[in-house]
């Protein structure tokens, strides 16, 4: 029987595949037999110890690419397709911003951040469809579980984690492009949905942990995610058993929106 969740006929191109969840989608990937070619301004991230493997898989590559300017984007498809011989399948990981306050969000600095949320992701769709328009191709876009609901601000308190409206703001939007996206780009083939994570804080921004532990309190599951445990719903909607699924927001949450 053939593995259905087998990308062995996929060649990826990841934007953000270097940041806390995007290098566990890749090695995800490359262990799922997919040839990935990592779009991202951070290449230093995969000079650790622990990503060595990795960083001399033959099926991986890397492109420094600012995803703000489209030819950028492009750039990094073609260098999927020059590495591996094609490019049928892209993620994005991407979010950037200047952020602020409710209170305080500048207009310029909101229409900075609002294409840094999503902006980009309708940029990365777009310059994907010429190179998917003969052999169809696959796109996983990332929203939040705060495109669905808003922080509990009861727990975030001086935690210095606080999130910004703009980005729920912009993570709900990703969510509303990915099912326009997939409506109209089926016809070609396309296949388009986005996961959406739940509470999965970088160690290396400090969490407290009085914060830590009332973040966990808050999902069914009584703990916070580990990037592993993202990682498989984009082999999920990567592969061939997802097939039939298209425009679906994917929430790996531990159950946080579904109190």
């Amino acid at each position: 029987m053939n593995d259905m969740f087998s990308l062995s006929q996929k060649k990826i191109v990841v934007f953000g595949g270097a940041g806390y969840i995007g290098k566990a989608v890749v090695r995800a990937a490359l262990a799922q037999g997919a040839k990935v070619l990592v779009a991202d301004q951070n290449g230093a991230s995969f000079d650790a110890p622990a990503w060595k493997d990795v960083r001399e898989n033959r099926d991986f590559g890397f492109i420094t690419c600012n995803v703000e300017k489209a030819e950028e984007v492009r750039k990094a498809y073609d260098a999927c397709i020059k590495q591996f011989g094609q490019f049928n399948a892209m993620v994005n990981l991407v979010a950037y911003g200047k952020f602020d306050d409710l209170s305080r969000q500048s207009d310029d600095d909101m229409a900075y951040s609002f294409d840094g949320v999503a902006g980009h992701v309708l940029r990365t769709i777009r310059e994907a469809i010429p190179y998917f328009k003969k052999d169809g191709g696959v796109v996983v876009a990332t929203a939040s579980m705060y495109g669905i609901v808003s922080p509990d601000y009861r727990i975030y308190g001086k935690s210095g984690q606080n999130n910004p409206a703009v980005y729920g703001m912009g993570k709900a939007a990703v969510i509303s492009l990915t099912r326009y996206a997939a409506a109209h780009l089926a016809p070609m083939n396309i296949r388009v949905n986005c996961v959406s994570p739940g509470p999965v804080p970088d160690p290396s921004k400090n969490p407290p942990h009085e914060f830590m532990e009332q973040l966990a309190g808050k999902t069914m599951l009584g703990r916070v995610g580990r990037p592993e445990d993202i990682a498989g719903a984009y082999i999920y909607l990567l592969s061939d058993a997802a097939s039939f699924v298209a425009g679906e927001c994917l929430c790996v949450d531990g159950g946080w929106t579904k109190w």
